[in-house]
């Protein structure tokens, strides 16, 4: 047990360390040189610096941005959360403002603004789901978020947190402009659904409900065909009053065409159901439920 749960927590200390870097990417060679600003503390490093240049002769780094306005929402959220929620998120936010700090800099992007919001969208979302997947985010707005929930229960955490983030696109669309906050936006809606992705990578599925009068050759079929299992519900046609077996199966998106081949061949006037599954833990899918 002692040795599973310590695999755990090195995969997820990898996973950590992945989508750290991949934001720390996004944030300093596509955001920054950009100036897309996203939300977070990571869009609000990146107006400080481009402030700090116009007015004050000198730039403050990313990620001197990103240890500052993280300590003050680390300690609050230890306050309301404990020390052990936030830990790995402790762990990807120092990763993360050590990335910024040694990372060379360098600007090998084109001058399309439409190419770079979407390829900084992917990473950042990818990085994103990369970090939630391990229990942990960035810090910053998510973490502020959820210990502000606390205070204000009349709001969702998700409606707190697009608050955050607004009012930095907000600024960012002061100090820059609004073409590059339009973009900006662009970015946004790839790394939702590309976080999305992520998270259900591997987890969706297909169920299969089936009834037919030749059930018993249909699950065999699927069953030594396919390799799938199938499971009889007992049920009854309301308006015959018939009681009749219903199958349900989950497959995969690639098995559901061969099932509907098999209902076919045995009995062109059985009722077929097909739905999707968001999730499918067990046997034949995500078998390790951590």
């Amino acid at each position: 047990m002692k040795k599973r749960i310590n695999k755990i927590r090195l995969r997820d200390a990898l996973l950590i360390f992945l989508g750290s870097t991949l934001m720390a990417f996004a944030v300093k060679y596509i955001f920054d040189p950009a100036g897309l600003v996203t939300g977070g503390v990571s869009g609000l490093a990146i107006v400080i610096k481009d402030l700090s240049a116009r007015f004050l002769n000198f730039e403050i780094p990313l990620w001197v941005s990103n240890v500052v306005l993280n300590v003050p929402i680390f300690l609050f959220a230890i306050k309301t959360d404990g020390i052990r929620s936030v830990m790995r998120t402790g762990l990807a936010w120092v990763i993360m403002s050590a990335e910024l700090a040694i990372f060379p800099e360098c600007n090998f992007l084109p001058d399309n603004l439409l190419l770079v919001s979407l390829y900084g969208g992917v990473c950042f979302g990818v990085a994103t789901g990369i970090l939630l997947s391990a229990r942990a985010t960035s810090g910053g707005t998510d973490m502020l978020g959820n210990s502000l929930h606390k205070y204000f229960r009349q709001y969702s955490m998700g409606r707190i947190i697009q608050v955050l983030d607004g009012l930095i696109v907000v600024l960012g669309a002061v100090v820059f402009d609004m073409e590059r906050t339009l973009f900006a936006i662009i970015s946004v809606y790839m790394m939702g659904r590309l976080t999305d992705k992520v998270l259900d990578f591997g987890k969706r599925a297909k169920m299969a409900f089936i009834i037919s009068d030749r059930n018993e050759e249909i699950a065999h079929v699927i069953m030594t065909e396919l390799d799938r299992g199938v499971t009889a519900l007992h049920g009854k046609g309301m308006y015959l009053g018939e009681e009749r077996d219903i199958l349900f199966c989950i497959c995969s998106k690639r098995d559901i065409v061969d099932i509907k081949q098999i209902v076919k061949e045995y009995d062109k006037k059985a009722f077929f159901i097909i739905g999707g599954a968001s999730e499918v833990l067990g046997e034949g899918f995500i078998e390790n439920w951590t």
